[in-house]
This record gives structure tokens, C-alpha cells and sequence, in this order.
């Protein structure tokens, strides 16, 4: 099996690459709050639960600005992609 060479500007493409998608995979979802069937229990924890609730809805707010970010940057890499290839294809006459 040949062994490939890569230049120094290949490897911090690599590198960049993977820092990438390593952000892009910060974006997880929020544990929905959890909420008693009974009411007593309901009554009893209404502070906790409410907690649970306004801070869910902060994190999912959130989450939908990160998949909204992750969006936007797959969008611009693909058409960075495109063009790459297009490239490709006229430099190799295809």
C-alpha cells in the first residue's frame, strides 16, 4: 500500500475539519422536565418543577440557535464543497 504524503496546509485543513464538526456536535438536546402524574406531588414540587420547566425552556431555546449556527455553517462548507469540486472537475478536464 503507497504511502501518502500530505503538505503542511492539508494537515491544518484536516485539523480545522475536525474541530468543525467536533462544535458542530455540541448541540444536544435538553432532557424535557419530568412532571409527576399525581397532583399531589405536582402541589408539592411546584417550585422544583417550575424551575425545571423555565429552564428547559431556556436550554431549547438555545439548542435551536446552535442547530441554527450548525445550519448555516453545513450550508457554507457544502457550497465551499461545490465549488471545490467544480474545480476539480475542470482542472482534471471532466
Amino acid at each position: 500500500m503507497p504511502v501518502i504524503h500530505f503538505g503542511r496546509s492539508a494537515l491544518l485543513v484536516a485539523v480545522f475539519s475536525v474541530a468543525q464538526q467536533a462544535a458542530a456536535d455540541t448541540c444536544i438536546a435538553p432532557v424535557r422536565p419530568y412532571l409527576p402524574e399525581d397532583q399531589q406531588s405536582v402541589r408539592e414540587y411546584a417550585d422544583l418543577l417550575r424551575q425545571d420547566f423555565e429552564l428547559y425552556v431556556l436550554d431549547v431555546s438555545q439548542y435551536f440557535r446552535c442547530l441554527d449556527q450548525e445550519r448555516a455553517r453545513a450550508f457554507e462548507e457544502a457550497q465551499e464543497v461545490t465549488a471545490d469540486y467544480q474545480r476539480l472537475m475542470e482542472v482534471t478536464g471532466q
